[in-house]
């Protein structure tokens, strides 16, 4: 008997299956009758995604940049989501050209079904995710405030003889007893060093702790200390720095009342007042501490430090371990007897760490065993009856101060003494002042002057009498800072040299000094004075820097007794709109530095500065009016530094009365027979570009030949047409000529024709060897002549240039590099090369060696430069992409 089934469906059954099947494959089909129209929709869809990313993006960062906040997590799983999401539709994209041909019968048929209906299926699903996608991309906040690190690494060189005493130190200040421990010690002793170690342990070790660093220093200030203290808890918008010191300490307080803190204040000098400052003071119920370092044991006790730790020199072991690390092994290895000797001079250290630092690297490059006996008898001779720090410190500090070979070094090192206690010195800051000063002598070319200087920062720098620090800065050591001013006052015998040095001292007036007339330098940098008044006998004053205060007046009498001044810096001054007219009294001025004040004119008695050299103006805003003959009257005028300087057309009519004979700068600034001017700068300014207010005559003229003038700089001049005025600068060196959006010439043909008899027979540019074109739109050409000491040419964003005044001379044509040259699509460059016929074998023998190098350079952007001599003797060379 045969097997069988049986199936009982229900009436309607039938018709389910069918409606069932019916719908699948339906879908089926729609995913191949639909491809192209899903592609379509998904290309859509995934531009809508990538625009919303990019803006979640931008949105993003400016929450990171500018307001200092994290973005939320959520966010970026998000932005990486999306990122994933590009890359699998660009995927598909990539195949969907092959899978789309595959279709007929106008797309509702495919001749391989089983590929088409796969392919449409992603390409459905992919599409429907990107919209989901999308759908989950709002954010009602994209980033949060990054929550305050309770312990902060600190960057620690490799310690010598420290072990010790640190294992010491962190015993006792684990016992619930000691909330407040001093560290004392003279100055380069290892006080900073032992801290910092302090407060990296602290990342080692379980705890609950919030860690603070503050550096203090000598001329600390409350609002300062206050500031940092609350960039480490939270409290750092603008908003809460300017709140009175009252209501900060009461927020500090409130915070760290409810937190164990660790306080760690490096390098103070007197009493810090912790609760001025909002500190809980640390007791056994909150748990707290603060440690701080010092070199005086009575600020200990002032404070009131439950333990006061002595941090003491290294032994006599462990004084020649570092000292050998510092020399090197070459110089100890140089002679059988330099080991000793070495040991000798270690000795003679102390085993102060900073001592044997600066001497043994002062010491590496000795090769002798003379200069190591030299080294041995200065360090016995040295001064040793000062007290304190300077009885043990700076004598063995002072020996790398006499290992200094050029007198020129010496007031330089003493220069850096000048400026606050950890001050960042900008190189070139610091370069201007010596050179206004006359340490580096006299020379024609400035730029010598300047390299000099960066030697002389190396020789410091060499001489661990300078520390490097970050943004082309350096920085002088408190301690070696403390050195240089007691060698100045003559090292406990007579003066030398009398330096009066109040710098970030809160100082709100002069301060009271007896004997005035024996002052020759006096800096008061970073102080609150606000007026300059009375008449202070200094006859032997040479330098007054009050850079960073905040003066508004200065008595007419003030310079009366000052004929010798030859550095006046007022860099910095915000609040100061005028001169005094006693300033003209300063008859022995050569560097006047204005910068970043609000002076509004260069007054008449500027006039009487004959001797000014240098002329400090960038970031002068408000500068309006230079009276006529202010700039011309200073003959020996080196330096002119016009960067940002405020200007207007109020004097735009005085040009026609000056007789012609005068450089009119952007309407405003007027230079007549400044021969000794090496070096010009003049920038509108990049955000004059918007303003309303713009010169209406803008140009640049010269009557008279600038003999010195080597180095002209042209940046945002919108008005100007040519600079036709530089033939009168015949040993240019350098132009730099950056976005003038209207220049379209740089020497104007027809005006050497139709000009002056004077200017008929001028030749410009016969030693101009760099040359550098910047965003220029209008400018078509430069000069109709080559020029034959031209060594490079860097032109950017000129797109209507067709020339080039490039010289045929054969001996210069290796040398000539021209860079970064952008062109149109088959644009042609006409580069003058002389005039010769084409047919002539010379000629063209000078033209291929000529161009050598710029070709190569064509070629290396992916250009095609095709070669040839036109019937006007210029080399064509046809430009393609």
């Amino acid at each position: 008997m045969g097997n069988c089934f049986s199936i009982t469906c229900q009436t309607n059954a039938p018709e389910i299956v069918l409606s069932h099947c019916f719908n699948c494959i339906s879908r089926q089909t729609r995913y191949v009758n639909e491809l192209k129209k899903n592609l379509d929709a998904l290309k859509t869809a995934l531009e809508a995604l990538e625009d919303a990313k990019n803006d979640l993006v931008r949105k993003v960062n400016v929450a990171e940049q500018e307001q200092h906040l994290k973005r939320l997590d959520k966010v970026q799983r998000w932005i990486s989501r999306v990122e994933s999401m590009e890359a699998e539709v660009k995927n598909l994209m990539e195949k969907s050209t092959q899978e789309v041909n595959k279709l007929c019968l106008w797309g509702c048929c495919s001749k391989n079904y089983i590929s088409s209906y796969k392919f449409g299926k992603k390409v459905f699903q992919k599409l429907s995710e990107v919209n989901d996608l999308q759908r989950e991309g709002v954010f009602e906040a994209v980033a949060e405030r990054v929550p305050v690190a309770s312990v902060v690494e600190i960057p620690l060189e490799p310690t010598v003889g420290l072990e010790t005493q640190f294992d010491e130190v962190w015993k006792d200040l684990n016992y619930e007893n000691v909330g407040i421990m001093g560290l004392f010690g003279m100055g380069g002793v290892g006080k900073t060093t032992l801290l910092k170690k302090i407060n990296n342990n602290f990342l080692k070790t379980p705890n609950d702790y919030n860690v603070i660093w503050v550096v203090v220093s000598k001329d600390h200030r409350l609002e300062n200390i206050q500031n940092v203290l609350g960039e480490k808890i939270g409290c750092s918008d603008d908003a809460w720095k300017k709140r009175n010191h009252d209501k900060k300490a009461v927020d500090v307080f409130s915070i760290l009342s409810r937190r164990r803190f660790v306080l760690l204040l490096d390098d103070i000098w007197e009493r810090v007042g912790l609760t001025k400052l909002g500190v809980p003071l640390p007791d056994k119920l909150n748990g707290s501490k603060i440690v701080f370092t010092t070199r005086s044991k009575d600020v200990c006790f002032r404070m009131e430090a439950n333990k006061k730790v002595q941090v003491k020199c290294l032994t006599s072991e462990k004084s020649w371990t570092l000292f050998q690390e510092k020399v090197g092994e070459e110089a100890l290895n140089a002679h059988p007897e330099i080991p000793s000797l070495a040991k000798i001079v270690a000795k003679k250290c102390g085993g102060l760490p900073l001592a044997l630092n600066t001497i043994g690297r002062a010491m590496a490059c000795k090769r002798t065993t003379q200069e190591w006996n030299y080294a041995i008898q200065v360090l016995k001779n040295s001064a040793s009856d000062f007290s304190d720090m300077g009885r043990e410190v700076f004598p063995l500090l002072k020996f790398s101060y006499d290992s200094l070979e050029s007198e020129k070094v010496r007031p330089c090192f003493f220069y850096c003494a000048l400026f606050p206690d950890d001050a960042s010195i900008l190189r070139d800051d610091l370069i201007n002042l010596w050179m206004g000063e006359g340490f580096l002598g006299e020379y024609d070319d400035i730029n010598a002057v300047k390299d000099q200087g960066y030697n002389i920062i190396g020789t410091l720098l060499y001489a661990c009498l300078l520390e490097e620090n970050e943004f082309d800065c350096v920085k002088m050591h408190d301690v070696i800072r403390d050195m240089a001013l007691w060698i100045v006052s003559g090292c406990g015998k007579e003066a030398k040299d009398s330096f009066l040095v109040k710098t970030n001292a809160q100082l709100s007036e002069l301060p009271t000094v007896e004997r005035w007339n024996e002052l020759s330098r006096i800096s008061l940098m970073g102080n609150n004075i606000e007026s300059l008044s009375g008449t202070p006998t200094c006859p032997n004053l040479l330098t007054l820097l009050l850079r960073d205060n905040s003066l508004c007046r200065i008595s007419d009498s003030f310079f009366d007794s000052m004929n010798k001044l030859r550095v006046l810096d007022l860099l910095g001054n915000k609040s100061l709109t005028y001169l005094p007219v006693g300033i003209s009294q300063l008859v022995s001025l050569q560097y006047l530095d204005l910068s970043s004040t609000e002076i509004k004119e260069l007054p008449r008695e500027l006039c009487k500065l004959v001797l000014l050299k240098y002329l400090l103006l960038n970031f002068a805003r408000k500068l309006d009016v230079i009276q006529d003959q202010v700039i011309s009257s200073c003959s020996r005028l080196q330096v002119l530094d016009m960067f940002y300087c405020g200007v207007s057309e109020k004097i735009v009519e005085d040009r026609v009365q000056c007789g012609g004979n005068e450089l009119l700068i952007l309407d405003t600034l007027a230079i007549r027979c400044c021969t000794s001017l090496e070096d010009l700068k003049v920038d509108w300014g990049w955000e004059r570009r918007d303003q309303s207010i713009e010169p209406q005559h803008c140009m640049i003229t010269v009557r008279s030949c600038f003999q010195k003038l080597r180095r002209v700089t042209i940046k945002h001049c919108h008005k100007l047409k040519d600079l036709t005025w530089l033939v009168f600068v015949p040993n240019l060196d350098s132009l730099v000529v950056d976005d003038c959006s209207a220049l379209e010439e740089i020497i104007h043909t027809n005006k050497l024709g139709d000009g002056l008899d004077e200017i008929k027979h001028l030749e410009p540019f016969v030693k101009l060897d760099g040359l550098n074109l910047f965003n220029l739109p209008s400018l078509k050409n430069i000069y109709h002549k080559p020029l034959p000491c031209l060594k490079i040419i860097r032109i950017l964003q000129c797109v209507e240039l067709k020339k080039l005044p490039i010289s045929s001379d054969i001996t210069n044509a290796h040398k000539l590099i021209i860079e970064d040259i952008n062109v149109d699509t088959e644009e042609q460059l006409l580069i003058t090369t002389g005039h010769f016929a084409a047919n002539n074998p010379a000629a063209s023998s000078v033209v291929c060696r000529l161009l050598h190098a710029s070709v190569d350079l064509l070629l290396r952007l992916g250009l095609e430069a095709i070669l040839g001599i036109n019937c006007n003797g210029f080399l064509k060379l046809s430009i393609n992409r």
